[in-house]
């Protein structure tokens, strides 16, 4: 076991590796991003209250669950490479910061645009979900603005490290905000008590965008990540004989 994980934490092991994953993530995400399109947009029956608009939920559920788990992934690897100094772990967070980026827009962008007809307004200042997870698309931009202004990349691992660490009390705060506080935002409806408050012609569609979204953040991920190898060990021989053809190693 301990074999393996000090095997993964070698770029040019973690390089090959990533690259048999890629595809099978990326097939399988399509396959299931696919069909929970096609189900949850023509299939699923309307919802009793919002009719129609509810099928915005089919992008909006992943992608806010993807920001935050963008994030911790971000956060861990960050830990892990202060800790015990891998610096693979370092580029994993620095693979993941656009990405979970991305994600955090897009899931403020949809809740924006559900929100107009359901709630009246585009925004509401006064919710906490929705302040908290614009909160964490600053730290997004924090980071990677933190990385991009220092030029070692030593001392920049470790100081947008310490800003990664520090922006994960957001989580729990994004997390449980509809629970600790009064919010437009709805209680828990896939994970609860009781089991999903959702009809099952709605849920298995969802399921599958959610499972379908992160194969594709993965493998999305996996290939940020093997271009921050590349760009960490470009002096290093392996590289050099990855790159530059038989016999140009000189």
């Amino acid at each position: 076991m301990w074999t393996f994980f000090h095997k993964l934490a070698s770029p040019p092991h973690f390089y090959d590796l990533a690259a048999k994953f890629i595809p099978w993530f990326g097939v399988i995400g399509a396959a299931c991003v696919a069909y929970g399109a096609i189900a949850g947009l023509f299939y699923a029956p309307a919802d009793y209250q919002q009719g129609d608009a509810f099928r915005i939920i089919y992008v909006h559920v992943p992608s806010a669950y993807l920001s935050m788990m963008a994030y911790m992934i971000m956060a861990v690897s960050a830990a892990i490479g202060l800790i015990w100094r891998i610096k693979l772990s370092h580029a994993v967070a620095a693979a993941a910061a656009p990405l979970g980026a991305w994600f955090t827009f897009l899931a403020l962008m949809t809740g924006s645009i559900w929100g107009r007809p359901m709630w009246g307004t585009w925004w509401e200042w006064g919710d906490p979900r929705l302040t908290s997870e614009l909160l964490m698309l600053f730290l997004y931009f924090g980071y990677m603005a933190l990385r991009a202004a220092i030029d070692d990349t030593t001392k920049a691992d470790k100081a947008s490290a310490v800003l990664a660490l520090v922006g994960a009390v957001n989580i729990p705060i994004i997390h449980f905000s509809v629970e600790w506080w009064s919010s437009l935002h709805q209680g828990a409806t896939l994970v609860r008590e009781g089991g999903p408050a959702i009809e099952t012609g709605m849920l298995y569609p969802l399921l599958a965008m959610i499972f379908g979204f992160t194969f594709i953040f993965g493998a999305l991920l996996l290939g940020r990540v093997r271009t921050e190898v590349l760009f960490r060990e470009r002096r290093a021989n392996w590289v050099r004989k990855l790159v530059l053809p038989e016999g140009d190693h000189a």
